[in-house]
């Protein structure tokens, strides 16, 4: 049965990296500018969640800069966090462009991906005629702090720096737009997969610039994929001691796609892929996703279930099959 033999395929690939780390619990109110004057970390938190999402298109916009760099392939500009990790606080992306401008697409890679990871789908999306822009995220690359193997600071048991970081990724891609708009190109897309894929529609929600996005592996909200996945048990080894899922849930809402789908209402396509036997984003808590959607009457979402999983969608012919459809949606929705 296909089913099962996905299953042993994704265990056996997670089964891998042997470097997880357990992370002990944290509230991280530093890592979101808090001072605990009378509340506890707590309330704290209740009280910075429900204010986020009350003002996302405050807490995603990210001043400008002037300050980019381009060295050969590579672009550099200051993100618009500041962290206490100096090598994070840089962002860095590869542009792989094309001869012709106007059409380029923000490519944001898996969490823990190696610094070449998604090049492959960025020169396949070259012979298409689209420049790319792959970016690396908070914690990757030349970002990770050099005592850490992994980039265990992006998803975490500390609650505010897991916030930080998503929102700190967002706003990372919005400049990245700035710049490929300054440059030219005018007909944006935005391609995500895993955590990128979150990071991703959440940046789409908030800027209407992004003319389609494609979204691998989706779920409704954050919290739930940690505590339930595969690939983040180790996370919620750390968290569970002091918090549950319920209220986690509402203290990551800000970085979860659910609070907003009805934001990518209207013209702007959208594809989203997702693996019948995904042991990391749970497969019904995609279809929690798809739900919204249709409780919202929306009809600028497509969706593309294949008989695969997390790890395996990166495997012939699963990633084949997800390429042509990336590359078709693209085009029809970047001409």
């Amino acid at each position: 049965m296909i089913k099962n033999w996905i299953h042993s395929q994704e265990i056996r690939r997670w089964q891998r990296d042997n470097n997880r780390t357990v992370l002990p619990f944290e509230w991280g109110l530093d890592c979101l500018g808090i001072s605990e004057n009378g509340l506890s970390p707590r309330q704290h938190m209740h009280k910075y969640a429900a204010s986020a999402i009350g003002d996302s298109k405050r807490f995603f916009t990210a001043p400008p800069t002037s300050e980019y760099a381009l060295k050969g392939e590579w672009l550099s500009f200051p993100s618009a966090i500041a962290t206490p990790t100096i090598e994070n606080n840089t962002c860095y992306g590869r542009l792989l462009q094309v001869a012709s401008k106007g059409r380029a697409v923000i490519v944001l890679p898996q969490w823990n991906a190696d610094p070449d990871g998604h090049l492959a789908l960025c020169r396949f999306l070259n012979r298409f005629g689209l420049t790319t822009l792959r970016l690396s995220m908070p914690y990757h690359d030349r970002r990770k702090p050099p005592t850490m193997e992994r980039a265990e600071y992006m998803v975490s048991a500390n609650v505010g720096r897991t916030i930080q970081s998503s929102r700190q990724a967002i706003l990372d891609v919005r400049r990245s737009a700035d710049w490929l708009i300054k440059q030219g190109y005018d007909k944006l897309a935005i391609l995500g997969t895993s955590i990128g894929s979150s990071v991703g529609f959440i940046a789409f929600a908030h800027d209407e610039r992004f003319r389609t996005g494609v979204f691998n592996h989706v779920s409704s909200y954050f919290a739930d994929v940690v505590w339930t996945g595969l690939t983040t048990q180790h996370v919620r080894k750390g968290l569970e001691r002091a918090i549950d899922l319920d209220e986690l849930r509402k203290f990551w809402s800000i970085i979860s796609p659910y609070p907003f789908v009805e934001r990518v209402a209207g013209d702007r396509q959208v594809l989203m892929i997702s693996g019948k036997y995904d042991l990391s984003f749970l497969p019904h808590l995609s279809q929690e996703l798809f739900a919204e959607c249709r409780r919202l009457s929306l009809s600028n979402f497509k969706v593309a279930l294949l008989p695969c999983g997390h790890y395996t969608l990166g495997n012939f012919p699963f990633n084949y099959i997800a390429a042509l459809r990336m590359v078709r949606h693209l085009l029809k929705n970047l001409a």
